[in-house]
């Protein structure tokens, strides 16, 4: 029952939603010294445009994700988009997205 309760709770919050957010589902673009890594997800029957943003550092691997509203009607579409998005991301905040 505390099964059925939480996992309707997730479907109302969306939270199954972002941790789906997390699954990388397309190889990584290098841009500028950072990877891309598209992660769109189904949502109501489109994928929401989501990736992860890394970079090798001495400390390790930083990473920063990031969820847009943008839907698209395709995966691929989406994995393009992400792409376009984590570009974007990296043109406007550079090395501040790991802060």
């Amino acid at each position: 029952m505390a099964s059925f309760l939480k996992d309707l709770w997730a479907r109302f919050s969306g939270a199954g939603e972002r941790d789906r957010a997390s699954e990388v589902v397309a190889d990584a673009v290098e841009y500028k010294g950072f990877r891309i890594r598209p992660a769109p997800y189904a949502s109501k029957g489109q994928y929401q445009t989501a990736g992860v943003i890394e970079k090798d550092s001495e400390a390790g691997v930083k990473e920063h994700r990031f969820v847009r509203a943008e839907t698209h009607a395709s995966k691929d579409d989406a994995v393009a988009f992400a792409i376009v998005k984590g570009k974007q991301i990296i043109d406007e905040q550079g090395e501040r997205i790991f802060t």
